[in-house]
């Protein structure tokens, strides 16, 4: 009975952490060879774990019209640890003009990976490394 416990232990631990690794993966949505520049107003923002979530609008250069890009980012934690969110000297609101750098989404799709942002008095606050894990 013990060994079966403990079987089943081990088999839900392995099977846990196969799940918690794929969870962290970005090549699995994002192409990690390339970067994308954009320029915008930020139309959301989410500090929360695990991972935070921003938004900007980003005018589109065919023309008139805006395009919605959504942004995964770090932990609140880890942005905290970077002076990023509501409040500080590197706080997000939104209305915010930003420019950011992202591992875009493979399939086309407006949707990024937030490498860094710069603020529009200059400063540049790196984000991630934009490492396979991060």
């Amino acid at each position: 009975m013990i060994k079966q416990t403990l079987g089943c232990v081990v088999l839900l631990a392995a099977m846990g952490g196969g799940l918690l690794q794929a969870h962290h993966s970005l090549a699995g949505v994002y192409d990690m060879k390339a970067e994308k520049e954009l320029s915008g107003t930020v139309a959301t923002v989410k500090f929360v774990n695990p991972h935070g979530s921003m938004s900007i609008m980003v005018k589109n250069d065919t023309g008139g019209g805006e395009t919605e890009w959504v942004f995964t980012l770090g932990s609140a934690t880890a942005l905290a640890g970077k002076q990023v969110g509501k409040t500080g000297p590197n706080a997000l609101h939104v209305g915010d003009e930003i420019k950011v750098k992202c591992i875009p989404a493979k399939d086309g799709h407006p949707l990024g990976f937030l490498k860094s942002i710069t603020y529009p008095d200059g400063h540049v606050i790196v984000v991630s490394g934009g490492g396979p894990n991060d």
